[in-house]
């Protein structure tokens, strides 16, 4: 039996079976147009059958993830360097993966916390599937933002759509998925756009910190450098 036709009996099959088992099914198709389905995923290319992508759908689950209390540590580490409510990091790494640290969206976005290959060389994450490093990054990212508009529905606004669009669109951007993720993480933090998720964005430190990068450039910033409390 020929590739092609094995995997169109496997499409037969799959398309045939309960509804819940096609919720499970994920799908890949190769540069020569042959296209292949399957349950257990191995690679970032499979895309859930008949889900959307993006942010909060586009990423993969691969292997269970460790139990979420196994990231406890490292939020709450983060959460006090960077001054961040730990709520919000939480609701924020379940918005974005699910806490699967080795969530990839159909954009790029890797780990925890989904950041971008250049957000996280910007971040100086050498490794964004590791949960250490990545959620560091993530959070001090997010403190960025949180110092940036100083307010905590804009900031996780800017942490799914990017600052500029949030700046473009002074406020929200009108992106469905955008406005749909800033619901479920204010949701998931406690708040609801209300004032007690407003109130949660605390005075950032008053210390400015001096970084030198490789390139010779150098930076001042208020928030600590990664190994520095």
């Amino acid at each position: 039996m020929s590739p092609r036709l094995f995997v169109a009996s496997v499409l037969s099959v799959l398309l045939t079976v309960p509804a819940i088992a096609r919720a499970e099914t994920f799908r890949f198709v190769a540069g020569d147009g042959t296209v292949y389905y399957t349950n257990a995923p191995t690679d970032p290319a499979y895309r859930k059958f008949g889900q959307r992508t993006g942010t909060t759908a586009g990423w993969l689950r691969l292997p269970t993830a460790e139990a979420t209390p196994g990231y406890l540590g490292h939020i709450k580490q983060a959460s006090s360097r960077y001054n961040v409510p730990e709520r919000l990091v939480s609701a924020i790494i379940q918005a974005e993966s699910d806490f699967n640290p080795q969530a990839v969206s159909s954009k790029g976005a890797r780990g925890l916390m989904q950041l971008m290959p250049q957000t996280a060389s910007m971040l100086g994450v050498r490794n964004s599937f590791d949960p250490s490093e990545n959620i560091d990054g993530g959070v001090r990212h997010l403190r960025g933002l949180l110092d940036q508009f100083q307010n905590v529905t804009l900031a996780v606004a800017a942490y799914n759509a990017g600052a500029q669009a949030v700046t473009h669109y002074r406020g929200i951007p009108p992106y469905p998925e955008t406005q749909g993720y800033v619901t479920k993480v204010l949701r998931l933090f406690g708040g609801s756009g209300s004032n007690q998720a407003e109130a949660a964005v605390i005075a950032p430190p008053s210390r400015v910190y001096r970084v030198v990068n490789a390139d010779g450039t150098t930076v001042y910033t208020n928030i600590p450098p990664r190994g520095i409390r």
